[in-house]
């Protein structure tokens, strides 16, 4: 079998392998004050060009969401997001056990624009019933969203002059932000994205890290006593410096964007596959996620030699599904599931 269901699935690059074994019986302090954490943090800020940006380390997305959001709202808040955020979807309810409610947002494309934003916030305030509705607190988008899309420059500033105007902290998840930022359509840099949000995260997990994701937060603001929250929600790690040690690896000779711009030139092979075979996509992704719209008979054959992910229900008979590319992900796969689909259609 080759997967692909998602980027994820193997361990980690053989760099952030090799530097971990490297420094193994290094000793260090703990909770992410090591020297490791110190130099990928700097390294981070440069990226960024954000020499006052606070960077955090924490373990997986699902916990940086949720301390993230927890750090922000107030008790009677909730968080803006398009129905097919991955807090509202993928989550288990972890917002709201937190206590504070997802406020979904209709989309198609899992984007929302600073115009839904602002008719919501309107709409709460002004209502006759205002103080008894969920108040929104905060905005969450995805860069990529859960269906591969961008959002362009221009959504983006958009969407951050809204928020400020509105005083709501936007805040992106960036599970996937290498890709995003790698694609072919990507309109911006990750110091461009830096200057328009509030707090994001750099993923690591799903972009060549065993796991990790970087908490960048831009807003003074927000910074205080983040690390208390980090340690209440369970994100404090005591060996963090093997956080620390992933990301300086990953922000060393520009390695986290080039593993991120290889998944992607895959995934652009990946979507030419089943367009040149005849098949429709159900989103139009530029990043390392593409999906395709198949016959449920024709996926019962090619899941027998190919995992991916099932998505949704097209029609009776068909299907869309998520095949998904990596750092890992080889020419050889690549060709494989080619020679698959094209035996389809004989």
């Amino acid at each position: 079998m080759i997967f692909f269901n998602s980027d994820y699935l193997e361990g980690a690059h053989p760099a952030i392998m090799q530097r971990l074994m490297e420094t193994n019986m290094d000793q260090s302090v703990g909770y992410g004050c090591d020297p490791y954490c110190d130099t990928a943090r700097e390294k981070i800020r440069a990226a960024c060009q954000a020499p006052d940006a606070d960077v955090h380390f924490l373990v997986g997305g699902t916990q940086t969401n949720t301390t993230v959001i927890a750090s922000v709202l107030r008790p009677y808040q909730g968080v803006l997001s398009a129905v097919s955020g991955h807090i509202n979807c993928h989550e288990t309810g972890a917002i709201e056990s937190t206590g504070h409610k997802v406020i979904t947002l209709p989309s198609d494309n899992g984007k929302i624009t600073a115009q839904q934003v602002e008719e919501y916030v309107k709409w709460q305030k002004y209502d006759e019933s205002s103080e008894h509705i969920v108040q929104p607190g905060m905005v969450y988008i995805s860069h990529p969203t859960e269906g591969g899309t961008l959002y362009t420059k221009e959504e983006l500033t958009a969407m951050y002059e809204i928020c400020r105007k509105y005083e709501l902290p936007l805040f992106v998840d960036g599970a996937r932000l290498g890709y995003g930022l790698t694609a072919d359509s990507s309109e911006m840099t990750l110091p461009e994205l830096a200057r328009l949000c509030d707090i994001f995260y750099i993923g690591g997990t799903k972009v060549g890290a065993l796991f990790g994701e970087a908490v960048v937060i831009m807003n003074p603001a927000l910074k205080k006593d983040f690390r208390c929250f980090m340690k209440q929600r369970g994100g404090m790690l005591a060996k963090g410096r093997l956080l620390g040690v992933q990301f300086d690896t990953l922000f060393t000779d520009d390695l986290y964007f080039k593993i991120a711009r290889h998944a992607n030139e895959m995934a652009y092979q990946i979507r030419d596959i089943f367009v040149s075979a005849g098949y429709q996509m159900l989103f139009e992704s530029d990043t390392n996620q593409q999906y395709p719209i198949m016959p449920d008979a024709e996926l019962e054959i090619i899941g027998k030699e190919f995992g991916y992910e099932y998505w949704e229900r097209t029609d009776p008979t068909h299907s869309g599904v998520r095949f998904c590319a990596s750092w890992a992900t080889t020419q050889e796969n690549v060709d494989a599931l080619r020679a698959a689909v094209h035996a389809l259609k004989k």
